[in-house]
């Protein structure tokens, strides 16, 4: 595949990005697509996201094993039949080391600031950023399987294993930005620095500290993010966990009715961003497809989740909801993860880290509050825990459509600087 792309010939001059001088007055070009750098560095990080939450979600589905292993050492692979009702101390423990990895999400939009034209933003960003649930999805499904035959401390070995082919590949393939990269085309080198050329600049600027505080779109990006992500982890952390109490299903039938939403959700992921670059050719409005797409993200999986409690009796009612509501969750990675790069692209990598990094606190709150509930009362323990993931998830959903921008702000745009 191959994107025709005319350069407007609005000056005869040679514009400077990122040090390289790019000729605004040049002829359409066949510029490739799928086959292109670009879209082999969003499959790179595809599946170097796969491995860093891959590693993340292990503990869900091995905790029981490690608690009942320690309880219980003659018995290695007998702990794995059955999973809890709820967790137990030592889990709640475990589950809020989930957060550690959650730095290395930050650093890849670094990458986009300079290899994502604005017309393929959703798209690559969502390419990227789905590589997560693939990697949820596959320790779900094999990563009880690999601990009844191997024992849990190979599940780790594998997916470890994995990561450290994933940083070699990486290594390898991304560069900075697209004058720096050997490999690369031509033609795709200079669509790609034309298409960015009103965004970047060489020149160093100093971090506006005081005007990003006092920002109300950042403020409503990183709080929406963060109540999304509560969402997020109720999945990871409590789908083995709800299903087996309430169906009473041993860790090998968990393993794939866990694991089925997460397919459904990696699927509509990379959907999600081919809709919303899709919208933009159709004219909308910026901050109307990022708004768009985040409400299909955040309230029908959260209202989906509140409903949960009452079709307990339904076993396929149960599972058709949790995987609609968990396949439509990554619609968000075309919406408010990436807002960054629209209100702030020079600073997005430094945005998106802090963002996330502030995300990540509910994977140590998620298991708090559903601690609190469902130690106190087994039968609408469930019900308040999901009440409380509606309601955070509406509030974070209200504030960014209330304050939510998706032009660049005056805080992030180039400043010239005047020496006398």
């Amino acid at each position: 595949m191959a994107t025709v792309v005319e350069m407007s010939p609005t000056s005869e001059q040679s514009e400077f990005v990122l040090g390289t001088p790019v000729n605004k007055k040049t002829p359409a070009l066949k510029v490739p697509s799928l086959c292109s750098m670009r879209y082999g560095i969003a499959f790179v990080t595809h599946f170097c996201n796969f491995t860093l939450l891959a590693q993340n979600s292990i503990v869900s589905i091995t905790m029981v094993a490690m608690v009942n292993n320690t309880d219980h050492p003659p018995h290695l692979n007998s702990s794995t039949e059955q999973l809890p009702a709820g967790l137990s101390g030592d889990q709640h423990e475990a589950s809020k080391h989930l957060p550690i990895k959650g730095t290395g999400y930050g650093g890849q939009f670094a990458l986009w600031q300079r290899w994502a034209p604005p017309n393929e933003r959703s798209r690559l960003c969502t390419i990227a950023l789905s590589g997560m649930i693939l990697g949820i999805f596959t320790v779900l499904l094999v990563g009880g399987i690999i601990s009844e035959a191997f024992g849990w401390p190979f599940v780790f070995y594998s997916f470890g294993g994995g990561g450290v082919l994933c940083s070699l590949l990486w290594f390898i393939v991304i560069y900075d930005d697209p004058v720096s990269h050997p490999w690369i085309s031509g033609p795709e080198r200079e669509y790609i620095l034309s298409s960015l050329n009103q965004q970047l600049s060489s020149e160093e600027q100093p971090l506006p500290i005081k005007a990003m505080l006092k920002s109300l779109p950042l403020w409503s990006m990183c709080l929406c993010t963060m109540t999304h992500q509560w969402l997020v982890n109720t999945f990871i952390i409590y789908t083995p966990t709800y299903i087996s109490s309430v169906f009473k299903v041993n860790i090998r039938d968990n393993g794939f009715l866990s694991s089925l939403p997460f397919i459904v959700a990696w699927v509509l992921g990379i959907l999600g961003g081919w809709l919303a670059d899709f919208l933009l050719s159709k004219n909308f409005r910026l901050i109307t497809v990022r708004k768009f797409i985040t409400i299909l993200g955040n309230a029908p999986p959260a209202a989906l989740v509140a409903a949960l409690p009452y079709i307990q009796s339904s076993y396929i009612t149960t599972i058709i909801f949790l995987t609609i509501s968990c396949g439509l969750c990554p619609l968000c990675q075309a919406g408010i993860y990436i807002n960054a790069l629209d209100i702030a692209p020079r600073y997005a990598s430094l945005l998106m880290g802090t963002s996330r990094g502030l995300a990540h606190s509910s994977a140590v709150l998620v298991p708090i509050v559903a601690g609190f509930f469902l130690s106190q009362d087994s039968e609408f323990g469930w019900r308040n825990f999901f009440f409380v993931v509606f309601a955070v998830n509406l509030l974070g959903l209200i504030i960014y459509l209330v304050f939510g921008k998706a032009d660049v702000q005056e805080w992030a745009r180039e400043r010239k600087l005047t020496r006398l």
